[in-house]
């Protein structure tokens, strides 16, 4: 697969779930509705929200979006981590999709941008009730279970 970027935005027109995956451009409507789908999914329930200074670093990352249509279903971001290391951030799925394939739609096409930008290596902060599914696609655990965003996580890496 070749990369496209930013405004080359659909990058793999359809997987297994027939929906767009596309890198998004950071402070567009699409964003706007990544932030508001991770806020949901993954802040809200904790009673945390987005610090600005956060959502402007931002833009330095590769900002991925699964869409129906034009509804976000799903996103995750990557984040240079240097010495040919991305990380995986923010891996989110609205909730009456999870566990029907598109988070590993997602993540296989996450791989595939990171392959095609030369990374060789993807690792993450993954939160222990996920550990499972990124087993699953061939993710190893690394270090010792810590606590971020007040609830436990591992390291987990997976070489490309």
């Amino acid at each position: 697969m070749s990369i496209l970027f930013k405004n080359d935005i659909i990058l793999e027109p359809s997987n297994e779930n027939g929906m767009a995956l596309k890198i998004i451009d950071h402070g567009s409507d699409e964003y706007k509705q990544m932030v508001e789908l991770r806020y949901q999914i993954l802040r809200k329930p904790l009673g945390l929200d987005f610090l600005q200074e956060e959502l402007d670093k931002e833009a330095e990352d590769i900002l991925i979006g699964a869409f129906d249509d034009d509804k976000l279903e799903g996103c995750c971001m990557l984040s240079n981590a240097g010495n040919k290391t991305v990380r995986l951030r923010q891996m989110a799925v609205i909730a009456g999709l999870q566990g029907k394939g598109l988070g590993r739609s997602l993540m296989q096409f996450a791989e595939n941008i990171s392959r095609d930008m030369g990374y060789r290596k993807i690792t993450m902060h993954a939160r222990t009730t996920a550990v499972g599914f990124y087993e699953k696609l061939g993710y190893k655990v690394a270090g010792e279970e810590f606590t971020e965003v007040t609830i436990p996580h591992f390291t987990m890496e997976k070489a490309l």
